[in-house]
């Protein structure tokens, strides 16, 4: 408060003492009046003076304007007044154009007039709740006045909310009003409240924000929408840049399939208006936000399969490849298909499938290099192609591949018909722009970075240089610009490509090394003496000479390890070598160029360094400066430190290869156990569902047996024994010919029963000498087919037996059938006058058909019991199966075991060997310190006494 009244005292240009006199006035008028009409009247006089006086009302009214919200909450005319004034007090917004120092002052008034406002939390908590009026003349003042202290002084204002009861839904509430004034303010509010706040973030984003804010921006018309749709998209940013809480929530609740829409602009060169032009690049840069390399891999991975999904990156494709893009937009686009395919196997795959609407097509990739090296074309555009060609390669072995493939001599068109990939990056490298030649060799670098058999397969690509010369290598070449001395930034682009090629490939660096005019030429650099622009170039050749030695596995006799380290000890120096090695790390372009993936440069000048080279200089720059101080015992103790590594690690993988056949056997066995269990469970059920089935057969035959027995005495009609007599012998034949059938079924069941006894006996002995030998933990090729045989020969049987189950079903139709005609005999009545002779003769024809009925029964009853041992037997056999699979699983685990055992037993050894020559240097060095004569024969001779212990070693665990 004396701050401000310093101010107003210091004021030049300040009020006459009459306007003074009439602020008091109001004020006093607004303190003590009871009418509530002179309070109105002296409020709306305080507000018309507010802007021209801004410092006096303030000072003067500000304690009386917060009493008034206090107090007269129930007349929303004076409230208004009273909101309408406070904002025109603490808001820095000014009509008229004003001076600079003005300007200043007036930001300092606004926000000494917030830290008065927000003293007093409680305040701030009063405007909350006045925005939950419906009045517009409160609520839209109220909306600004919050959203002015939120510009002011965001954070302590934010904190406030945060901590109050229901703070941020009540202002999540002004998205759903109907009237569009105070939902487009409400969305600038929430633009000020969410600014670096994650806590508020989550909130906002938890109480629906981005439902709302979706349907809005579907509302105006997307991105042929207005400001307000601009207003949305920055508010969407707010809540998800940098805050992987609402990333995920974005994505899980399928807000990424919304976005689409937005990106279905058309090819018309009429509608890009400068606010559709904005909106495009805010919804671009949106979709940049959930798929940003900063963010969390897995994030990333899962928003960038949702986008394939559901077509947005299609969408994407489409505008990258349609025609009457502006520059800005197009350029944005190629940004953001970039990291939407950056690391994703399926979205590169699909990059790599999209074609340009030319004739003929063109791939895409393909026309992105052409405006790449095109040097008509815009600065930015052409980092952004570059860009995209590295994100398309990024973890891309199948992509590099493609790209390497283009350049080989196989592959080339020789109609020259259609321009490759790899011919473009050819001849931007040796262009004459310098630009194009550093964006071809960072890119033809990313096609080899991490991927040691693209480096080899470059290494074959040649390159006609003139006619009647013979064609050149491709890493020949690039040599040769390098000594011709280019411009600085092709060949600090050409260096960077040779020492990512070189890299982690021996052979590689052999080919280097194989030109006797390389070395010469970067000793010559690095030695000598130049000025600041060149000691960058003078670093990288140090680099590169570096990665010579260090990946060097002394094939060239001329340029072993130990002759390139005397060579820089005698013409450099190693400190002076180090050195300018240490030049590039410590060049101010190199820690701008490692923070961020995408090339993002002011102007072509700035061009120097990739983001990926930074991490191998990273890399590369220590154990490269420890191989040069390193001595040539070292370097042979390290080479036989690798060797007996690589025999150990080529051990270890035999046996582990080894134990992944084994489990993939044991995984067929067990899958081939719960086969044949499933099938066993299945025969068991089906005999007994059969064995039930002969049971109520047996017991309707025994019912019919005596309802005939009872028919017998009573039988006295001639019509109705003729009827018998006439049905019953052609039931009887067809059940003699079923008989027949089940006979000859029971044939050839005990015939491949036989078969399967000699297969399981067979079995038996393979697997008896396959455990003996201990050869192999499962069972032959010949058992396994043994076992698909078993396997077809229970498939038959269950066949079998199900067809079995269909004749007893029939049988007991028949029977079915006989015993209602034997109830309908029972019923008949005898007619009268027959002789007594003539009924018993026919009595004793039935009886005898009967008699012979049941004994046809009898012996289907004793087929059917055979069939049911027979089954029995089978069910015995399978188990005997299980227990002989058990047995090779057993003898597996003994195997298992026994690896492990001789695995440590090999560590052990190891680490015996490992002491013992630590013992035997210590016993030397303690006898040359003694003076006692440490002769060279003995050293070797203790060198081939190790090397027999090993062997004796290898040999006892061979054993």
């Amino acid at each position: 408060m004396n701050f401000l009244r310093g101010v107003m005292g210091g004021q030049s240009a300040g009020p006459q003492h009459t306007e003074a006199e009439t602020i008091q006035k109001l004020c006093d008028r607004v303190a003590s009046s009871t009418l509530l009409d002179d309070r109105r009247n002296a409020v709306r006089a305080l507000k018309s003076l507010s802007k021209k006086y801004r410092l006096e009302v303030g000072i003067q009214a500000m304690e009386h304007l917060i009493h008034v919200l206090q107090t007269d909450r129930s007349d929303s005319e004076i409230i208004a007044y009273a909101l309408d004034t406070l904002y025109n007090i603490i808001s820095n917004d000014e009509e008229e154009e004003v001076e600079e120092n003005s300007a200043r002052q007036t930001e300092d008034l606004g926000s000494q007039f917030t830290e008065i406002f927000i003293k007093q939390p409680e305040n701030v908590t009063l405007l909350l709740s006045l925005l939950e009026e419906f009045d517009f003349h409160v609520r839209w003042p109220g909306v600004r006045l919050l959203t002015s202290l939120l510009k002011q002084l965001g954070p302590p204002v934010q904190q406030i909310i945060l901590v109050s009861p229901m703070g941020v839904s009540r202002l999540m509430d002004l998205l759903a009003d109907s009237r569009e004034i105070i939902r487009n303010d409400g969305v600038l509010l929430l633009q000020a409240l969410t600014r670096s706040n994650g806590a508020i973030q989550k909130i906002v984003a938890f109480e629906n924000a981005f439902e709302r804010l979706l349907d809005i921006i579907t509302e105006e018309g997307n991105s042929d929408g207005g400001i307000v749709v601009e207003d949305c998209l920055i508010l969407l940013q707010n809540l998800l840049k940098n805050n992987n809480s609402n990333q995920n929530f974005f994505k899980e609740g399928s807000y990424i399939q919304r976005m689409k829409p937005w990106f279905e602009v058309g090819d018309e060169n009429s509608g890009w208006s400068a606010q559709k032009v904005t909106n495009l690049h805010l919804m671009l840069q949106l979709v940049r936000v959930l798929v940003s390399p900063t963010n969390p891999p897995g994030a990333t991975s899962s928003c960038q399969k949702a986008m394939f999904q559901c077509g947005l990156l299609q969408q994407l494709c489409t505008i990258l490849m349609a025609t009457g893009i502006p520059a800005d937009i197009l350029t944005e686009t190629i940004n953001t298909v970039s990291e939407v395919i950056r690391g994703c196997q399926v979205n590169q795959d699909y990059f790599a499938s999209v074609n340009a609407p030319s004739n003929p097509p063109r791939p895409a990739i393909v026309v992105l290099l052409m405006s790449m090296v095109n040097e008509r074309q815009p600065f930015v555009l052409r980092c952004a192609v570059l860009y995209c060609f590295q994100c398309f390669l990024y973890k891309n072995q199948k992509g590099q591949g493609e790209i390497v493939a283009t350049l080989l001599p196989s592959t080339i068109d020789a109609t020259g018909s259609s321009v490759s990939a790899g011919q473009l990056l050819c001849g931007g490298l040796f262009s004459t722009d310098s630009l194009s030649n550093w964006c071809a060799a960072v890119a033809l670098a990313h096609a080899l970075q991490g991927n040691a058999t693209q480096k080899e397969q470059l290494l074959r690509v040649q390159l006609a240089t003139s006619i009647g010369n013979p064609p050149v290598s491709l890493l020949q070449q690039c040599t040769n610009i390098l000594s011709q001395g280019s411009k600085i930034q092709t060949r600090v682009g050409l260096l960077m490509l040779l020492c990512t090629w070189l890299s982690s490939c021996p052979i590689a660096v052999t080919h280097f090394l194989h030109n006797s005019a390389n070395v010469p030429f970067l000793t010559g650099q690095i030695a000598e003496n130049l000025g600041e622009e060149e000691q960058l170039v003078q670093g990288l050749c140090a680099l590169l000479l570096g990665i010579s030695i260090y990946f060097n596995d002394n094939s060239l006799e001329n340029y072993v390890k130990e002759k390139l380290k005397q060579l820089i000890e005698k013409r450099i120096g190693k400190e002076n070598f180090i050195e300018k090695l240490g030049f590039i790390s410590k060049h101010e372009l190199y820690s701008r160029a490692s923070q961020k993936p995408q090339p993002n440069f002011p102007s072509p000048e700035y061009m120097i360094f990739d983001h990926e080279f930074t991490k191998l200089v990273k890399e590369l720059e220590g154990v490269i400066t420890k191989a040069i101080y390193k001595s040539s015992e070292e370097d042979k103790k390290e080479e036989e430190v690798k060797k007996t590594l690589e025999q150990h690690d080529n051990i270890v993988t035999h046996y582990k290869n080894m134990i992944r056949e084994q489990d993939l056997q044991l995984e067929e066995l067990k899958q081939q156990v719960s086969t044949l269990k499933c099938q066993n469970e299945q025969l068991q059920t089906a005999v007994t569902q059969q064995a039930s089935q002969i049971q109520q057969h047996k017991d309707q035959y025994n019912l019919l047996k005596v309802q005939l027995g009872k028919d017998s005495h009573h039988q006295g009609s001639n019509s109705d024994g003729t009827q018998v007599n006439g049905i019953q012998p052609e039931e009887v034949s067809r059940l003699r010919e079923e008989l027949e059938e089940l006979r000859s079924h029971q044939g050839l069941l005990q015939s491949q029963l036989a078969e399967k006894d000699s297969l399981i006996e067979n079995l038996r002995s393979s697997q008896a000498s396959t455990v003996n030998e201990q050869a192999s933990v499962t069972a032959s090729p010949r058992d396994s087919e043994q076992v698909v045989e078993l396997k077809q020969e229970l498939t038959a049987l269950k066949s079998q037996l199900n067809s079995q189950s269909l004749e007893i079903t029939r049988l007991q139709a028949e029977n079915h059938e006989l015993l209602q005609r034997a109830e309908a005999l029972a019923k008949s009545v005898p007619v009268q006058g027959e002789s007594e002779h003539v009924t018993t003769a026919k009595t004793t024809d039935v009886e005898g058909r009967l008699s012979a009925l049941l004994q046809e029964t009898k012996e289907l009853k004793n087929e059917i019991k055979a069939l049911s041992e027979e089954k029995t037997a089978i069910k015995k056999q399978l188990d005997s199966s299980n227990s002989t699979i058990a047995i090779l699983q057993t003898e597996k685990d003994k195997l298992d075991s026994e690896v492990t055992d001789s695995k440590k037993e090999q560590d052990d050894l190891l680490v015996l060997l490992a002491d013992q020559d630590q013992k035997i240097l210590s016993l030397k060095s303690k006898l040359k310190n003694l003076g006692h004569p440490v002769e060279e024969e003995d050293e070797s001779g203790d060198q081939e006494d190790d090397d027999d212990e090993m062997d004796d070693g290898d040999k006892d665990q061979d054993i």
